[in-house]
């Protein structure tokens, strides 16, 4: 059987702190639009795609902080009022989003979130980031400085790492059986964790947005003066298409992720790196810019049975008895050095 799919990564260039929301959402369905004619039918955008990437910036004014969140209602982040053109031009044209952003509940809680919202506006699947990485302090105060603050801004994600049907894709592929995505935003890629949970659930296509520095030597726990920016940003390319790439491998599973990249403001630096992957590890498309870019490929979901029938097989070769510790554990426990 062939389950063949139009899919596309939609990376999104520099964002600076001041830009105005209309401008960002009018770049948004320009690339909506290059989708749709080019006949695309899921198309993934970044991590807190509708602003800047806020937590970089130490922000003491509440008003501002609030503006970069979306106040998202029950129905779902299609009817929030200030994002609701870019998703009403998506159902026109009838393409599903994949896409994050800051989401402030009723209850006042933020968090780091994407959703699946699929070509009737419906949303049908919803993820909110679980591994937030840096500080709740920032590294430095001055202007310039690229800080790490997600766990300052956003509460750890809470909706768990859950498969779902996406049946707006049915008859895409083919009429056969509704694709199974899965959803996980930045920092969660380099935990194979997520990955696992989602591959037990037997996913076809994860989708990730992302936005990765490419220079924050406080972050990553080095001296400036042992590298070069140049080396920094192939250093994190590297690690970004390792992680990718062997995870999509070992959950047998196509891999659609995006990046906000560019050079923010002038100072922050962020890695492009926007690709589809297939489910043996390959990159089957990548971006060629650092600009708002659409990386489309065809695919075949039923490329992903012969990892899960055989060498991942987990039905087959799991075994769960000896994994405990990954459960009950989170720290690092050595082994006791032995008696002399």
């Amino acid at each position: 059987m062939v389950r063949k799919l139009r899919v596309a990564a939609a990376q999104v260039g520099r964002i600076d702190r001041g830009a105005p929301r209309a401008d960002i959402i009018a770049r948004l369905v320009a690339l909506l639009e290059q989708a749709a004619a080019q006949r695309v039918k899921l198309a993934v955008f970044p991590e807190t795609t509708f602003s800047t990437f806020f937590p970089r910036y130490f922000i003491e004014d509440d008003a501002e902080l609030s503006s970069y969140f979306e106040k998202e209602p029950a129905e779902g982040i299609a009817h929030c009022e200030s994002v609701k053109a870019f998703f009403d031009r998506a159902k026109e044209l009838g393409v599903d989003v994949a896409i994050g952003y800051g989401e402030e509940t009723a209850d006042g809680q933020r968090f780091n979130s994407a959703s699946y919202v699929d070509s009737s506006g419906r949303t049908a699947g919803k993820y909110r980031k679980i591994h937030l990485p840096g500080t709740v302090e920032p590294f430095s105060k001055e202007p310039g400085v690229t800080n790490q603050l997600e766990k300052r801004y956003f509460t750890p994600g809470d909706l768990g790492f859950n498969a779902f049907r996406a049946p707006s894709l049915k008859q895409a592929c083919g009429g056969a059986k509704s694709p199974i995505v899965g959803q996980l935003i930045c920092n969660d890629r380099r935990w194979a964790e997520g990955w696992r949970v989602l591959g037990l659930q037997g996913v076809e296509i994860v989708c990730i947005g992302y936005n990765t520095t490419a220079w924050a030597p406080q972050l990553w726990g080095v001296d400036p003066a042992s590298m070069s920016r140049d080396e920094a940003y192939a250093d994190a390319m590297f690690h970004h298409k390792l992680v990718c790439q062997s995870n999509a491998y070992t959950n047998s599973t196509f891999l659609i992720t995006s990046a906000r990249c560019g050079v923010d403001d002038g100072v922050h630096p962020l890695i492009s790196g926007s690709m589809i992957v297939d489910p043996e590890g390959h990159i089957v498309a990548e971006n060629q810019t650092e600009d708002d870019e659409l990386v489309v490929a065809d695919i075949d979901l039923d490329a992903c049975q012969q990892g899960k029938t055989k060498t991942f097989a987990f039905a087959k070769h799991r075994r769960v008895e000896m994994y405990g510790r990954i459960c009950s554990q989170t720290g690092v426990v050595e082994p006791e050095e032995p008696a002399a």
